[in-house]
């Protein structure tokens, strides 16, 4: 046994919403914990994210009279699953539906963190189970300076939190930025003189608010390298900091909660073979929890699994560090793959799953290099793609006609030409006949109420933006049992050791079920590996 330097109850790796989640889970049961975070910044992608949260069968739901239960969140969960996952994964989705709720009332009980329903349903409405509202949620304006001195060193987001998520939907600040400001000036104004954000800030500030109530030590710049092994029982974790290794023990359980891998060049080639364009998540997500929990014995599945979207560039300074965005969502533009065709509706939801699809036979990308394509009349829509555009000198192709965009891009001239014809076709028509992305229902917030999905291209000139796979976060990791307990090849546990969040064997892969399928379940997985702490020690 390692001689030990500190010793905790708990010992919770990863400041981000599944690490503070865990913490304050278990720092409000009374046992000692501590957070040790390798940044000198607390939040990782969570603080950085718009926070949006799924949460089926939760309290406001059932105060606005909406309703739902677990049953009925399973059942839709079941039904929008891809085929193979019900089989391995029916006993986690179980579990986060019911604990979900739990989790939610548990977090305004013990924290200043106040929720909101977001008005935007449940994507596959057409699937048993599914909801036009009462699952989507985020978090309401909170000022920073709730936890002191720790304001300062909270992870920043790429673009100010200064709206919370139902204001960025309901203001389009996306297309609109500067009417948005001046719509809501006085409360931004304040919000500047306060310290108040929302978004991921306000989530971030909300739980470190309640972890530090709770007593919670918080160790920064400190990484943890390796486990403690105690006669077959994880017994705490080496850590690094200031250059030298300490043992930090934990009597009760370790919960590894750092992230994921992404910003590890070796497995993110191995399992997201060809084109990325950027990553969404601090550079320090390169899989520590995945080492940790190999080390100890663990088996790792779900690798080729992550949060995907397209993506903006910050600036060509931080490459490949990006911003995950919906920017593709416009009448006027389609995405085709190398050989200059449209292979998906641009409005569907889990976007992710196609532009990640493989080809069976060789496992490499099925589609990439991708492209959206579109005119002149996307940027004057798109004041934010403008920006970045202009941040970022040849982030964008153009060409005066569509045979120097193909040669710009290096796609078959022919074959585009051919594309956007037929989409201009359709759109002509009203029916997209390939996608049917007229009848599309999944982006209603995102687009406004009668917003046409079908506009032609044809305004030169045109332009081509990169548009290959932005990792948020891969979802890949040790597999876990329903408690959240990390397993070892043969089903066995590995006793003392917890994972969840992006760290952890995720039961929704690359795969969403609404939006804030990310941080939601994160979060309670956090609180269902501390619930599993507390219950086994009672």
């Amino acid at each position: 046994m390692a001689e030990a330097d500190q010793a905790f109850d708990v010992l919770v790796a990863g400041s981000g919403s599944a690490g503070l989640a865990a913490a304050l889970r278990t720092s409000a049961a009374g046992l000692s914990t501590i957070i040790v975070e390798r940044a000198d910044l607390i939040g990782g992608t969570t603080a950085i994210s718009g926070a949006a949260i799924w949460i089926p069968a939760n309290h406001h739901a059932a105060a606005a009279g909406l309703s739902d239960d677990p049953e009925r969140a399973l059942g839709y969960i079941r039904a929008v699953a891809p085929d193979g996952w019900r089989e391995t994964e029916d006993a986690h989705w179980r579990s986060f539906v019911d604990e979900a709720p739990n989790m939610l009332a548990f977090l305004e009980k013990e924290t200043p963190l106040r929720f909101s329903l977001i008005k935007e349903a449940d994507p596959y409405l057409e699937k048993a189970g599914a909801m036009r509202m009462g699952r989507m949620l985020s978090p309401r304006i909170l000022r920073r300076n709730l936890v002191g001195g720790y304001a300062r060193i909270l992870q920043p987001p790429s673009l100010p939190h200064v709206f919370t998520f139902q204001e960025m939907l309901e203001l389009d600040a996306f297309h609109h930025p500067v009417e948005a400001v001046f719509k809501r000036w006085p409360q931004l104004f304040w919000r500047w003189l306060t310290g108040a954000r929302g978004m991921g800030t306000a989530l971030v500030t909300g739980l470190l608010k309640g972890c530090l109530d709770h007593g919670c030590r918080i160790a920064l710049e400190t990484r943890a390298i390796g486990p403690i092994v105690d006669r077959g029982r994880v017994k705490g974790l080496v850590v690094e900091a200031d250059g030298r290794k300490r043992n930090i023990l934990a009597r009760k359980g370790v919960v590894l909660a750092t992230g994921g891998f992404e910003w590890d060049a070796d497995w993110r080639e191995r399992y997201f073979p060809g084109h990325c364009d950027f990553l969404g998540s601090p550079s320090r997500n390169d899989g520590d929890s995945h080492r940790i929990a190999v080390e100890a014995g663990a088996e790792l599945v779900h690798m080729d699994q992550a949060n995907i979207t397209g993506g903006l560039p910050l600036n060509a300074s931080r490459r490949p560090f990006g911003i995950s965005s919906f920017f593709h969502q416009e009448p006027n533009a389609i995405v085709v793959n190398r050989h200059g065709r449209r292979f998906v509706n641009e409005y569907r939801f889990n976007l992710g799953e196609v532009i990640d699809e493989r080809d069976p036979s060789t496992g490499q990308a099925a589609h990439l290099p991708a492209w959206l394509i579109s005119d002149q009349a996307f940027l004057e829509n798109s004041p934010i793609v403008r920006h970045f555009a202009v941040r970022n000198p040849g982030w964008i192709r153009s060409g005066k006609t569509i045979a120097a965009l193909a040669e710009a891009t290096a796609l078959p001239a022919g074959e585009l030409a051919r594309t956007i014809e037929r989409f201009n076709m359709s759109c002509a028509s009203g029916v997209d006949e390939q996608f049917h992305r007229e009848k599309a229902v999944s982006s209603q917030a995102r687009t406004g109420p009668g917003r046409s999905r079908l506009s032609p291209i044809q305004k030169a000139p045109f332009i081509a933006i990169p548009f290959n796979r932005t990792i948020v976060s891969t979802k890949g990791g040790p597999r876990t049992d329903a408690g959240g307990r990390v397993l070892k090849p043969d089903g066995t546990l590995v006793e003392g050791l917890y994972c969840a969040g992006a760290a952890m064997a995720n039961p929704f892969g690359t795969w969403a079920v609404g939006a804030g399928t990310t941080l939601g379940p994160n979060m309670t997985w956090g609180y269902i590996c501390a619930n599993s702490i507390i219950s086994v020690n009672d």
